[in-house]
């Protein structure tokens, strides 16, 4: 009988909490990831490689649900590796017999979708076209430690004298909180469903970059004065962004991409699921700055010297 819940991409940053609370709800779960890990008495860990299609059969056989978590951005060829993922998993699915498929993607931009985020809702039009009943959930920015875009963020308002304000900063999302996500991707494996089919999953708040980075500053202590300037291209962005936080170059010039253009929510999933979220953007990045590891002794030196010479938040 097909009782196990698969998760694909099970090392991930969503992936880890959600095999956290599966397995923490007493569920006994099947982690897949390139490589496998040790596991516990309720979680199974097996390694599959989403590109070989024949890796996938053992690893989907006896499961009632299927996560899938996985993306390829940074890659160069990102866009047809995540397709050739997509009909590998919707094909062995159905092979497998599995009740349904739950898919976490990203929210489709109101104008021109960015490469990532094509490839993003490219693969969730591939999963719900199976025969396999699929719910796609699609997030904007999440806030954790581990994501990518959260680090930006984070690292921004932690080391910026000052921000710069290209265009894209006044574009608008509504950030959602990991443990909101968990919520919405346990609570998909029981919505009544006809056909397959797709919500936005948003948090509470619609927040532009530069909201989001006057709050985060704030959190600690600081005030990042503003400069306006009247071209900063998105290629120029993201090399600003690499150099600031870190960042692959790669990987922040698709989120600032992503970013160019408004990302609101046009069907959500608080609709028809039984919780709506619970953590707004301050309280999600106030549990994450508590939560981070810490940095190296280069990088605390660089954000202590940035606080000096910034200016504060009056705390009185």
């Amino acid at each position: 009988m097909a009782n196990k819940t698969c998760v694909l991409g099970a090392t991930g940053f969503v992936g880890r909490a959600l095999v956290s609370a599966l397995s923490s709800a007493g569920e006994p779960v099947r982690a897949a990831s390139r490589r496998g890990e040790l596991g516990s008495d309720t979680v199974e860990r097996v390694s599959c490689d989403l590109e070989r299609a024949e890796t996938l059969g053992p690893v989907l056989e006896g499961c009632d649900v299927v996560y899938y978590l996985v993306h390829s951005l940074g890659r160069d060829d990102f866009r047809e590796t995540d397709r050739r993922c997509a009909h590998n998993v919707a094909a062995a699915a159905a092979a497998a017999g599995c009740r349904r498929i739950i898919y976490l993607g990203g929210v489709a931009p109101r104008g021109r979708a960015s490469e990532h985020l094509a490839s993003r809702l490219e693969v969730g039009e591939i999963l719900r076209a199976g025969t396999v009943l699929t719910v796609e959930l699609r997030a904007s920015m999440i806030i954790g430690n581990g994501s990518a875009s959260w680090r930006i963020v984070r690292d921004l308002a932690a080391r910026l004298p000052f921000m710069v304000l290209p265009r894209w900063l006044a574009s608008k999302t509504c950030p959602i909180a990991l443990p909101d996500v968990i919520t919405a991707l346990l609570a998909a494996r029981d919505v009544p469903l006809t056909e397959s089919t797709w919500f936005d999953i948003p948090g509470p708040e619609a927040l532009n970059a530069r909201e989001m980075l006057e709050i985060v500053a704030d959190l600690d202590g600081r005030r990042i004065p503003s400069i306006r300037v009247p071209v900063l291209t998105p290629a120029l962005s993201a090399m600003w962004l690499r150099i600031v936080s870190g960042a692959e170059y790669a990987v922040a010039r698709e989120l600032v991409l992503g970013l160019t253009e408004d990302l609101l929510p046009q069907r959500s999933f608080w609709e028809v699921a039984p919780h709506a979220p619970s953590l707004s953007f301050r309280e999600a990045a106030a549990s994450a700055l508590r939560s981070e590891q810490p940095s190296s002794a280069f990088v605390r030196a660089l954000e202590r010297f940035v606080r000096r010479i910034g200016p504060h938040e009056s705390r009185a």
